[in-house]
């Protein structure tokens, strides 16, 4: 059974905070979720859009990084980008921590016009939604 959730990408500023918002609000009360980058970031609009389109503010978002953190004993650590994976791997070395890799497209990288781009977050918000409630229903119970 996990207990605790860590969500890290490269700067806590878009990838990871969707995460632990997603997460929070299906399996919050059941799972103690927290996020991080290797680099502090800032959150980014385009993500404070598409979650509040799904009725999550993550725009109080405070980036941390991973040399922050006080507490590392996490049961799982889904890292969401490459350079958090290896910091993952890195962190977990002497602990039973388990740690995954989910491959996402940074959607900030994707050029275009305003629509085009807040339908990469989209996608982004609906994978990491469909990923969370699948990883996370049999270790915590359905999502409320």
């Amino acid at each position: 059974m996990i207990g605790s959730v860590l969500f890290a990408c490269s700067e806590n500023a878009l990838r990871s905070p969707m995460a632990e918002a997603i997460a929070k609000q299906h399996f919050g009360s059941r799972i103690y979720i927290d996020s991080v980058g290797v680099r502090e970031g800032e959150i980014d609009p385009f993500a404070v859009e598409v979650m509040a389109e799904m009725g999550i503010d993550v725009s109080r978002h405070v980036p941390k990084r991973m040399d922050d953190l006080l507490d590392t004993s996490f049961d799982l650590i889904v890292s969401l980008s490459p350079e958090a994976h290896h910091r993952s791997i890195e962190l977990t070395r002497t602990s039973a921590a388990e740690v995954e890799y989910w491959n996402t497209l940074d959607p900030s990288l994707v050029e275009g016009n305003r629509q085009m781009r807040l339908d990469a977050y989209r996608a982004l918000r609906d994978f990491l939604t469909e990923r969370i409630r699948a990883r996370l229903a049999d270790e915590a119970g359905p999502p409320l």
